[in-house]
């Protein structure tokens, strides 16, 4: 006799999923051909840039949102609607305010129409499991971040999911406090003190997924799929500083700073090209504070991002679009997990203010399309002026409204440090800042 599917089938499997969103006229890939499984007492980890698709998979399997296309099941059941299976903890705590931390705790029990006296005695059970026994009647704004989050993940636990789904649940929290609830949660997790079955959790942070995840998935983006898997096969608790540790989290940087099969090099890693490439808003004042980091002792011009990032704390997604924007302007290379200084970036790094910025112009102008396409325009207008719908127009030719915003942004951040042209955000006028 053949087993019944919810036997043979994983706690959590997807299959060819894929997810498109609808961006005025345009359709947008966000997920393509992703398969994954959830197996019973493991912590997966999903991790990847933003804007990659892990939030929207996360939201997908809760069944808060239906695929475009592909297959999603909860212990051999398919997800057709919101799953009663899972329960999710957000990054930005979503506790109603005018609700104690007993009655926030209580909230999914009462949507399930737990009788009063049941659902009070088991949200005081997940209050105390998490340690904020004695805060019952506290109103969110009297609780310290991390105690908010506390109660997030109380009210997550206290209806029993088999799944829990975490969605960067430490990241709004200051770093001693993040590192005091990720090690309460994992000695709860370890104990088998949490009434869950398994967990999956997006994060930024790759020592973060190192240190709490038996398997991590590092997904790539535009759209986002599944680039490699990796079992972390280290007992708990982990050490950072253990050698296989530290082996791992080298191996997940050099594995996300490979540079894409068939692109060359000089096209970096941003979508799109020419004057349709996608900017990404980072201040040149981080630029030339990482170029300078990279230059000093104890790197001298070459740097591993791991010990990189842990100095500047800085998380993948802030650290990898200053690299990569570096590289794009020619300052840097990062391939393998490093970072090295190009000839022309140790001297962006080492001058002075002015020549900072002189190098700086002539590399916008030369390496940034849409720097070139505007400063060009404004060279052969007479007046030397050009409204910004002009380009504004022109890129969302090429990518959706936002990012085209996103990107002129960034480019007029960059080219006021440089003072290569001028922009009136009044009258949303380019133009130059000395006409010859």
């Amino acid at each position: 006799m053949d087993a019944p599917l919810s036997v043979l089938a994983p706690l959590v499997q997807v299959e060819g999923l894929r997810h498109v969103y609808r961006q005025g006229e345009g359709n947008v890939l966000v997920l393509d051909g992703v398969d994954l499984t959830l197996g019973d007492n493991e912590i997966v980890g999903l991790l990847g840039r933003s804007g990659c698709g892990k939030s929207t998979l996360l939201r997908i399997i809760a069944g808060l949102m239906p695929p475009t296309a592909g297959i999603v099941a909860i212990d051999g059941e398919p997800v057709r609607g919101p799953a009663s299976q899972v329960a999710m903890v957000f990054q930005t705590f979503a506790l109603f305010p005018w609700l104690t931390v007993l009655d926030n705790a209580e909230i999914g029990l009462e949507a399930q129409g737990m009788p009063a006296a049941e659902r009070h005695k088991r949200a005081l059970a997940a209050i105390d499991l998490i340690g904020l026994d004695g805060y019952e009647s506290a109103y969110p704004k009297e609780l310290s971040g991390g105690m908010r989050q506390r109660v997030g993940f109380a009210r997550a636990l206290v209806v029993h999911p088999k799944v829990l789904l975490m969605d960067e649940p430490f990241s709004a929290l200051d770093v001693l406090t993040a590192e005091t609830l990720r090690t309460d949660l994992l000695d709860l997790w370890c104990e088998g003190r949490m009434p869950i079955r398994s967990i999956l959790m997006v994060t930024h942070n790759i020592e973060e997924a190192v240190l709490m995840c038996d398997r991590i998935l590092v997904f790539s983006s535009s759209p986002g799929r599944i680039a490699a898997e990796i079992k972390v096969d280290l007992p708990q608790p982990r050490n950072r500083l253990d050698p296989v540790f530290r082996q791992l989290v080298d191996d997940i940087y050099r594995r996300m700073t490979e540079r894409q099969a068939g692109r060359p090099a000089r096209e970096g890693v941003f979508p799109g090209t020419g004057i349709a490439m996608v900017l990404p808003r980072v201040s040149p004042n981080v630029l030339a504070g990482l170029a300078e980091a990279v230059a000093a002792e104890p790197y001298n011009g070459r740097a591993d991002l791991p010990p990189l990032a842990a100095e500047l704390q800085m998380e993948i997604d802030d650290l990898f679009p200053v690299l990569e924007t570096l590289q794009l302007l020619r300052f840097a290379e990062v391939a393998e997990g490093d970072v090295r200084l190009t000839e022309a970036g140790m001297r962006f790094a080492r001058a002075d203010l002015d020549e900072g910025k002189r190098l700086f112009a002539q590399h916008l102008i030369a390496y940034v399309p849409l720097a070139a396409h505007i400063k060009r325009v404004l060279d052969e207008r007479a007046s030397h002026r050009a409204p910004a719908t002009r380009f504004r127009d022109e890129l969302e030719d090429s990518m959706p409204e936002e990012q085209a915003e996103n990107t002129l942004r960034a480019l007029i951040s960059w080219a006021r440090y440089a003072e290569v042209f001028a922009y009136d955000e009044d009258a949303g006028v380019f133009s130059l800042e000395n006409p010859s």
